[in-house]
């Protein structure tokens, strides 16, 4: 199916973004790497009098080591996440999340700030980004403001980025010598995520000493498991000590049912998954 019809506009600084969208208010949107927005355009499930092209705001891309923190620009794409050593080595989570998201031709194209910013709760970055208990910078027309990720999912496909923002930079906390591991679950290639988990773990003299986990398409929004990381505190890194922490993996979730299995089936896959990414994680 064709678009509607739209004016379209490329950008080429922040402000300068900001400034058209205060303008253009509900009746622009925002392509950042197009992966999920020109399907929907494609399909008229949307029709904005305005497309604000962010692909020529250099200050939006590009990923550095700031200290404590990995900060990644919102236009950064998929591939350059992988490609990063700062990333593999400080936020092992988001590398190994990345890998498994559809395909080489859309991680070249799909940027990380347009996926956290579309918050599909079945896509692969926004539990890592939780996980990892990283920083949102907004702006703004008031200027730039930083949002927890813990407040920044808020509900289904809706964030803490306001009308007239955009989102700018995403701080990753180092965690440095954490094992991580994301255990996906498909039934077919390159697909959505039915249930994923998202693991990083530090091990000290073979037993758990911290422990964050995320998990995908548990509910309307990422889901941190926070019952199973207290269980896994102090516990030695063994498949029986994992399987009785991970037991709790679901509580407090509200998955969908769908075709591609109900919330109970959800629930049982949600306490697989986490054991063998914990374990997975630990090295064990």
């Amino acid at each position: 199916m064709i678009p509607a019809a739209f004016d379209y506009t490329a950008p080429t600084t922040l402000q300068e973004a900001l400034g058209v969208l205060a303008e253009a208010g509900d009746d622009a949107k925002v392509l950042a790497g197009g992966q999920s927005l020109l399907p929907i355009l494609r399909m008229r499930l949307n029709a904005p009098e305005k497309v604000v092209d962010l692909g020529r705001i250099d200050e939006l891309r590009g990923i550095s080591d700031e200290g404590d923190h990995i900060v990644i620009g919102a236009m950064t794409t998929y591939a350059d996440v992988l490609a990063s050593d700062a990333v593999r080595q400080h936020a092992a989570l988001l590398a190994k999340a990345v890998k498994e998201v559809a395909d080489p031709q859309i991680r070249h194209r799909g940027t990380v700030g347009g996926a956290l910013v579309h918050a599909d709760p079945a896509g692969d970055v926004g539990a890592p980004a939780l996980a990892l208990d990283a920083e949102f910078v907004i702006a703004g027309p008031g200027g730039e403001r930083i949002v927890a990720a813990g407040d920044f999912f808020r509900d289904l496909f809706e964030t803490a980025v306001g009308d007239g923002e955009l989102l700018a930079r995403i701080r990753v906390p180092k965690h440095t010598g954490w094992g991580a591991h994301y255990e996906k679950f498909v039934r077919v290639a390159h697909q959505w995520s039915i249930v994923a988990v998202g693991a990083t773990v530090r091990v000290d003299a073979g037993s758990i000493a911290e422990a964050r986990i995320g998990l995908t398409n548990m509910g309307a929004t990422p889901l941190r498991a926070t019952a199973v990381e207290q269980a896994l505190v102090g516990r030695r890194a063994t498949d029986e000590a994992v399987r009785e922490a991970c037991a709790a993996a679901a509580e407090g979730t509200n998955p969908p049912s769908d075709l591609n299995g109900s919330a109970e089936y959800r629930r049982h896959l949600a306490t697989v998954l986490t054991r063998r990414a914990v374990l997975a994680a630990a090295g064990v």
